[in-house]
């Protein structure tokens, strides 16, 4: 039965008097904070604070956190946005003193150990893309794409070309027209065909000497990989502008093509933004911490943000390794660190300069080092054959009750639509992601992309099993056979059913008012 205190805010669970702990009585003379602080420091009054015991705090976030649907606890087929299993290896690497108890203003050679780490990841992240340099900074994937369309306005303005426009596909992330507007560029969106894949005549139409950039997600957010990539990298490069790869769906092709290599002799992808949190596992979920490095081709390389990290030869130390190995066969080879040092280098005079405090979110950075360290380049592309597999399967199974209009195949997820059973029986996609959570399930993302009617994006991920699998087919099977007054009014069983959405959005409470 639910605790009725569920819906209740600490502020409503308040009071006065009740205290956590109680400091002793004070045994040195007492003075007031005016005396202490400048009078523009002090309050006329305390905080507004809850007032609570001990157990009320603990059992009131406790509570709250039976609420929350996570990968820890949840199968989470939420597509667009790859939720799959965080390891938990990932999580004590990145708890390591060594690592956590780091300060980034600490003298660059007691930071060995980690500006090697992301020295590596720098290096793993350029081979996975077939791309030639990286820059960890950014702090999220549209962070990412922002950036590395900043990249490209340096590029444009250092060879004297002014170019105005960004191309984006219809069914393309939200984030990308976002971050094109950002950027200072104008957006131009390119019909894509009743197939999910980029029209090519009308690609054709609006291509000129404006163009700066053209950005693709591929596979695409309809869980299609685009046929016609390497004419559409080619026009793009013929008229003079760059290929964008929205990474984010990276989940599909880990070790089975490379972006950089989609149109050999004249390049493939210029630039690209993974998301680690999401590709390599990591914590993700309820707006971060996430990370969204970029790849990019050499002739970008000196745009990017400061600072990069890198690698020196100790020479003198690695000759007097070298012989003391030779000379003494017991001795193991030289460690990597004795071999090299690692610096932070800021020398880069077309930079675009910094785009986060100090070097990105590390952390994330570090569990997304520790997963592909796990599964080394055998065990990445396993990773994305076993997504691709997993959700062709649920794809098989779902597909007869709500039809996928875009493939019979598809890549890592795949969009169906729920418009027929809304025509039918008056049942909406919103109406049957509100209903799973009656059943345990987390909603997929639904009504996106905005090309595709009553959308239903499902991503299972490698993660999960067959079983798991089967019992949200059958879930899923018995929603839409239900009622469609009980799904209208669904869910039925959480603290809050059915929030006014659009009035959130535009009229959100920001404030705690106790009247």
């Amino acid at each position: 039965m639910r605790n009725t205190q569920d819906t209740q805010s600490i502020f409503e669970l308040s009071k006065p008097g009740r205290r956590a702990a109680r400091l002793p009585e004070c045994d040195v003379p007492e003075c007031s904070l005016r005396e202490l602080l400048p009078a523009k420091m002090v309050a006329d009054a305390p905080p507004a604070l809850p007032e609570l015991s001990e157990p009320a705090i603990v059992r009131h976030f406790v509570n709250l956190s039976t609420l929350n649907m996570s990968v820890d606890t949840h199968f989470y087929p939420l597509g667009s946005c790859t939720m799959k299993y965080n390891p938990k290896r990932n999580e004590r690497a990145a708890a390591m003193p060594g690592f956590a108890d780091l300060h980034p203003y600490q003298p660059e050679d007691t930071l060995q150990g980690m500006l090697q780490m992301l020295y590596e990841m720098q290096e793993t992240l350029q081979e996975i893309s077939g791309l030639d340099a990286c820059s960890l900074q950014p702090a999220a994937g549209a962070h990412g794409e922002l950036t590395a369309l900043l990249v490209a306005a340096a590029y444009f303005r250092d060879i004297g070309e002014v170019r105005t426009k960004v191309l984006v596909p219809d069914n393309a992330h939200g984030t990308n027209p976002a971050s094109a507007a950002m950027a200072g560029f104008e957006s131009v969106t390119v019909k894509t065909t009743v197939d999910g894949f980029v029209d090519l005549s009308d690609l054709a139409a609006k291509l000129d000497d404006q163009v700066a950039v053209f950005m693709i997600t591929n596979p695409s957010t309809l869980g299609l990989f685009e046929p016609n990539m390497r004419t559409v990298a080619d026009e793009v490069h013929a008229h003079g502008g760059l290929i964008y790869l929205d990474g984010a769906n990276m989940n599909a092709i880990l070790g089975i093509t490379r972006p950089g290599d989609w149109s050999p002799g004249k390049g493939g992808a210029d630039m690209q933004h993974y998301n680690p949190h999401k590709t390599f596992s990591g914590p993700h979920g309820g707006g971060g911490p996430g990370a969204g490095p970029i790849c990019v081709t050499k002739k970008l390389a000196p745009y990017l943000p400061v600072p990069v990290v890198v690698r020196e030869a100790r020479v003198a130390r690695r000759e007097a390794l070298e012989n003391d190995v030779k000379d003494n066969n017991s001795r193991p080879a030289p460690h990597d660190s004795q071999l090299f040092r690692y610096s932070l280098d800021f020398d880069q005079p077309k930079t675009i300069g910094r785009v986060r405090a100090f070097f990105g979110n590390v952390g994330v950075l570090l569990r997304a080092y520790a997963y592909i360290r796990t599964h080394g380049p055998d065990g990445l592309r396993r990773v994305s054959e076993n997504a691709v597999l997993n959700a062709n399967y649920l794809l098989s199974r779902v597909a007869h009750f709500l039809p996928v209009p875009q493939g019979r195949r598809c890549m890592h997820e795949f969009v169906a639509s729920a418009s027929q059973l809304k025509r039918d029986k008056n049942i909406a996609a919103m109406d049957i992601a509100k209903r799973l959570l009656d059943y345990g399930y987390h909603a997929p993302t639904v009504y996106f992309p905005l090309t595709v009617p009553e959308a239903m994006m499902i991503e299972p991920t490698e993660s999960e099993s067959k079983e798991t699998l089967d019992a949200f087919t059958e879930v899923l099977f018995r929603i839409t056979e239900e009622d469609a007054d009980l799904l209208h009014d669904a869910p039925h069983t959480t603290a809050v059913s059915r929030p006014d959405e659009v009035r959130a959005a535009r009229q959100p409470v920001l404030t705690y008012s106790a009247e």
